[in-house]
């Protein structure tokens, strides 16, 4: 992917910022209501579109309100986190399979996606709409992040078409264009903050390799992940930000795996070239923040998700400085950020808290980050 030309100089937004957060928010029970009705055929689809865009008008006004540097659309327009968008990228398709993913204490509503065809960048996919609409309520009053799944939840179990691509490398060449196709598309549309969502490389740190079919071992999985997420990144613009969330299962305050970063780290860590990491370190299975020693000095951003999304209790705050200290002795203070662990919303459901407890951590965040890096 070439840089485009432009006739302004490339100007950096330094994201992630000190306070972040991951992205999803909590639908409101207006568009929740409006689902129901479009489903029903008592709406149209413009009229949810426009119940939506109302919401995502709010919502950007209340990130703003709270402190935030950089606002997102709350992902209002999706069911799912990571579906919406790999449906419609050319050669696959949604579908509903026999059962869901199995979390630890739920099994996910049934949906997924699978590959029917030769994988391309879709010229029309819908996020291109969402995503300019989305800059245009934003109007230059903070920074948009656009979030998307990272090209390697693409490597899960089932998803390749072993007839369409029977070589995994053929596969993985195709993802990565596609993908160099759709950061050009969105930063010609003004994305310079970009945010990929991977479940897939968190997994492959975990004691048994979720959504995987165990035909490749563990150190391939790693390298060709690294490689797919390298490739996609090569020859980005200088202006453009990217980073990756790392992310062990986000559903209704439930998660699907655990485990540290540390069979991850001295590769992905390491030699990953995003500008930042967002990770969770919100509770005991993220293990300890030692495998922080691998992220380069002077390197990629690390934002602590030591805040968590499941629950609206608000932390402590002075266990969430000793935290950060913590993290300190394995990668430089001014490399450091902090955000909740996961969004609050990575599906339609929502996690169990409310909007008002939502807004009251993401306040928070931004106070804490304040005391700890200075305005």
């Amino acid at each position: 992917m070439t840089n485009p030309i432009t006739e302004t100089p490339k100007t950096l937004v330094n994201a992630p910022f000190k306070a972040d957060h991951v992205g999803s928010l909590l639908r409101p029970d207006s568009i929740h209501q409006a689902r129901k009705e479009f489903k029903e055929g008592i709406i149209t689809a413009e009229q949810l579109r426009e119940v939506e865009t109302t919401e995502i008008k709010r919502i950007v006004d209340k990130q703003i309100e709270v402190g935030l540097k950089a606002v997102t659309d709350g992902e209002f327009r999706r069911t799912f986190w990571h579906t919406d968008f790999m449906a419609h990228i050319n050669g696959f398709e949604g579908y509903t399979p026999e059962t869901g993913y199995r979390f630890k204490n739920v099994e996910t509503e049934a949906y997924d996606v699978r590959n029917i065809g030769k994988i391309s960048f879709n010229d029309n996919h819908p996020f291109i709409k969402d995503f300019t609409e989305f800059k245009e309520i934003v109007g230059g009053r903070a920074i948009p992040k656009l979030t998307i799944p990272s090209p390697n939840q693409f490597f899960n179990e089932g998803i390749r078409d072993k007839n369409l691509y029977p070589d995994l490398e053929d596969y993985a060449t195709d993802v990565i264009q596609a993908y160099r196709d759709a950061f050009k598309t969105f930063y010609d549309l003004g994305a310079r903050y970009i945010q990929i969502d991977d479940v897939y490389i968190a997994g492959l740190s975990s004691p048994d390799i979720p959504f995987n079919d165990g035909q490749y071992s563990r150190e391939y999985l790693i390298d060709l992940a690294l490689r797919v997420a390298n490739g996609v990144l090569e020859g980005k613009p200088e202006d453009l930000t990217v980073t990756t969330h790392l992310c062990r299962g986000n559903y209704q305050s439930d998660w699907a795996f655990e485990g540290s970063y540390a069979l991850i780290a001295p590769t992905l860590f390491a030699k990953e070239q995003v500008d930042g990491f967002f990770l969770e370190y919100d509770d005991d299975r993220s293990g300890s923040f030692q495998p922080l020693e691998h992220i380069p000095a002077g390197g990629p951003k690390v934002v602590l998700g030591v805040f968590t999304s499941k629950n609206g209790e608000l932390e402590d705050k002075e266990i969430i400085k000793a935290r950060v200290a913590e993290a300190a002795k394995y990668v430089p203070l001014e490399q450091l950020c902090i955000s909740p662990q996961c969004g609050f919303a990575s599906t339609h459901h929502g996690n169990i808290l409310t909007e008002q407890q939502q807004w009251d951590k993401l306040r928070y965040i931004v106070e804490i980050s304040e005391e700890i890096f200075g305005k």
